[in-house]
């Protein structure tokens, strides 16, 4: 064998492992597309889009009976422009099934956790994550690409059903919704988006750390009903205490410890998507804490513009987004330190 033929075998060989270390993007898409295959594919995540789906156009349904039983067809256009009609269909409903942002904060972290709870345990379970970590990428491009995938399934599910709401709102009540109306449905279903990836990450956290793919499930869902059920519960009893009259010595006493109450509120994450889409869909909240009378004094009354509501909402969608980004950071470490081998 002559050096010639050496060097040919031993220099692909050095470019091969080259590429590997460094990674293939076009590899990351693969997976990407391939979960994203997977998930619309199943029949436990088609069944839950489905219940989504019917619950909201149900939810548009009495928002539409609402607000036709409450203006006339003559003056629907002035009242239209004056009163926000579009956002009253995501917000008012009649009674007898809630509004569509009571639908979007129960049903949205059941969607997030269903499609984040056996992200990595079940492919442990079926032996096919170690036949994947043979192959020539990255580990961690299996869980960012089962992360951008479900994200992608959420992106497109809501803005979806944001679209089909606003053209049969544009069907059904004959006008247009303004561009401040748009933009503030627009930033309301990325208010949901950021949500809902919060729940998915929980849910894929508690995949990388238990084995079972039931008891991620069950650990994830009893989180979402300690917050949406529990919290709020707790946060009442405490508040008995704190904001006992016999104890409050002045105003500024009084104002200070609803506003501690409130930041204990704000805890949860269900508390702080329910108080930012009150503000951006209700222009005419102006305030989301107490306020004295020297405060409101020489206030304007009206509705707030978009930017002074994304600003009162800033603190509260930066929260959901550093939850997020810690449920996702913790999976990724706990994930890159495990030991992944075939069964």
């Amino acid at each position: 064998m002559n050096l010639a033929s050496i060097r040919e075998k031993i220099i692909p060989k050095r470019n091969e492992e080259t590429s590997v270390e460094r990674g293939n993007p076009s590899a990351f898409f693969v997976l990407v597309r391939k979960e994203f295959t997977d998930y619309i594919r199943s029949w436990r995540i088609i069944i839950l889009l489905a219940i989504i789906m019917l619950a909201c156009f149900g939810s548009l349904y009495t928002a539409m009976t609402t607000i036709s039983d409450a203006i006339d067809n003559s003056e629907a256009e002035e009242l239209g422009r004056s009163l926000y009609l579009f956002l009253k269909l995501f917000t008012v409903s009649d009674g007898t099934l809630p509004a569509f942002i009571t639908f979007v904060g129960f049903l949205g972290p059941l969607f997030g956790i269903a499609l984040g709870f056996d992200a990595i345990n079940s492919e442990r379970n079926r032996g096919t994550l170690s036949r994947l970590m043979s192959q020539p990428i990255p580990r961690d491009y299996v869980l960012n690409a089962k992360f951008v995938a479900s994200l992608l399934l959420n992106v497109v599910l809501f803005f979806s059903l944001g679209f089909i709401v606003m053209g049969l709102g544009i069907l059904m009540l004959g006008i247009p919704p303004t561009v401040e109306e748009f933009l503030r449905i627009f930033y309301f279903l990325v208010l949901c988006i950021v949500y809902i990836a919060f729940w998915l990450n929980l849910g894929i956290l508690f995949s990388v750390v238990f084995k079972n793919s039931a008891t991620s499930a069950l650990s994830s869902i009893a989180i979402w009903i300690f917050f949406q059920v529990f919290y709020g519960m707790i946060i009442q009893l405490l508040s008995k205490s704190i904001l006992n009259p016999e104890v409050i010595t002045d105003a500024a006493d009084a104002v200070s410890r609803q506003g501690f109450v409130l930041n204990l509120m704000r805890l949860s994450p269900s508390y702080l998507f329910e108080e930012s889409t009150t503000i951006l869909l209700s222009p005419n909240i102006r305030s989301v804490g107490p306020l004295t009378v020297e405060q409101t004094v020489g206030a304007v009354a009206g509705p707030l513009p978009l930017t002074q509501s994304l600003l009162l909402i800033w603190p509260q969608l930066t929260g959901l987004i550093a939850a997020t980004l810690v449920c996702f950071a913790i999976a990724y470490l706990a994930f890159m330190r495990q030991e992944i081998r075939s069964n």
